[in-house]
């Protein structure tokens, strides 16, 4: 569920004209930006209300057509009888925006019987039916997840006719790629370069990153600001690519999250030397991830994953809910939409692992209302210094981690334009006069 992303090289953009600036598109209220990946019938929208309106579902394109790509579909019906239509019609209800992960990463590239006609026409189908001017269910398709076994010129074949058809079916609904890349294709990504000349057939840049520091043996993650890892970096060339070449895009990270087991590594094996995160960091890493990400531009961010069974290898404890019940993470991602869901990032006041983070955000429907979110990366609580007055703060709360409510805060005057208070790795959240 991962890929690495390349820096931006002039090759990558090579022979692309260079389009005049646009002005800066709105930045979006948390609510919309706080995404959360999900599976099909496991998901719970009851359970987890609390920390998302916003869900992309991995769609298995097999379980609509079978081994068959030729199949002709009968939505909202899969072929193994899962009712789509009743289900994403139960999430809708219950107040989710849908994104759909069209999957087709298991069917192998030389099992389509014919690729350009068959994308096609599932495309058309799958728009048609699903799409904001059918039934709509679902706001955006992806064409494909991790294709990183299709060749390229395979999957930009695919891509385009399934895109295309999707067009037909309904103008409306909005196109994601798969997991992009910029530089070479890799196992779990495709290179934007597969997509030059079509951009009219997508509106989304999709990418993957996590905030790794190695990958195998360890796995080991990092939290999100670290300056000795590629994450934030990474997100901010593909900005860069975006902003110089197709500036009416989205960007939308759809996979980053962190794992956290209550059990140990198995002896042997691949992940004998895995390493997770714990729950606190797990839960204050997530936090932190979703505000790192609005501050650095990217028009939304899916967390992975919705629950887990408690199992120690990479991606086996990801979820927000071990066997469906919440842990840490659950809670502190809750009072994040919570506290910041109308709310969307304004400004950096500062970023310094020393002297702490401390983001702006303003609210959405009364412009006047602000929140300061401030936070200290890594390691002990220490007091700093708010370049506010101390009589401006109204109040301040301590993101929670259990089911109780966020714990109260103090602070102190530091002189008559400034205030201290107690920062660590759990943010604070500041309402400002």
């Amino acid at each position: 569920m991962k890929c690495r992303l390349l820096p931006l090289t002039f090759a990558a953009i090579l022979g692309i004209s260079m389009p005049l600036a646009a002005a800066p598109k709105p930045r979006p209220v948390m609510r919309d930006f706080m995404g959360l990946c999900v599976h099909t019938v496991q998901f719970k929208p009851d359970l987890y209300a609390p920390v998302t309106r916003v869900v992309r579902d991995y769609h298995p394109m097999k379980w609509d057509v079978g081994e068959e790509t030729d199949f002709v579909t009968k939505f909202p019906e899969a072929r193994n009888r899962v009712d789509w239509g009743g289900m994403y019609g139960n999430w809708k209800k219950a107040g989710y925006r849908i994104d759909a992960c069209v999957m087709f990463d298991d069917l192998d590239q030389k099992a389509w019987r014919d690729p350009a006609r068959d994308a096609f026409a599932y495309g058309k189908a799958f728009a048609k039916y699903f799409g904001p001017s059918g039934h709509d269910l679902t706001e955006a398709m992806e064409i494909g997840n991790e294709p990183g076994k299709y060749d390229d010129e395979t999957y930009r074949k695919i891509f385009e006719q399934m895109a295309r058809g999707a067009r037909e079916g309904d103008p409306k609904l909005r196109i994601a790629t798969c997991a992009a890349n910029l530089g070479k294709s890799g196992r779990y990504s495709k290179s934007v370069d597969c997509l030059s000349g079509l951009s009219s057939l997508y509106d989304i840049i999709n990418i993957h990153i996590y905030p790794e520091v190695e990958g195998w043996p360890t796995w080991r993650r990092s939290y999100p600001e670290d300056p000795k890892i590629n994450f934030l970096r990474d997100l901010g060339h593909v900005l860069e690519w975006r902003d110089q070449n197709v500036p009416q895009k989205d960007v939308w990270l759809t996979e980053f999250g962190y794992d956290a087991s209550t059990k140990p590594p198995p002896p042997s094996g691949d992940f004998a030397k895995w390493e997770g995160s714990t729950e606190q960091q797990q839960a204050d890493w997530i936090v932190r991830g979703y505000l790192m990400l609005a501050a650095k531009g990217a028009d939304r961010a899916y967390l992975y994953f919705f629950n887990d069974d408690d199992e120690p290898h990479v991606h086996g404890s990801s979820g927000l809910t071990r066997k469906f019940q919440p842990k840490p993470a659950f809670y502190a991602v809750a009072n994040l939409l919570k506290t910041l869901g109308d709310y969307r990032f304004a400004s950096v006041v500062r970023e310094d692992l020393d002297a702490g983070f401390i983001h702006e955000y303003q609210s959405g429907s009364e412009p006047g209302k602000r929140i300061w979110v401030v936070w200290k990366p890594k390691g002990e609580p220490a007091e700093i210094r708010l370049p506010t007055a101390a009589g401006r703060i109204l109040k301040a709360e301590r993101g929670p981690v259990t089911k109780q409510p966020a714990e109260a805060v103090s602070w102190t005057a530091d002189g008559a334009t400034g205030a201290r208070i107690i920062a660590g790795e759990t943010p604070v959240y500041l309402w400002l006069k």
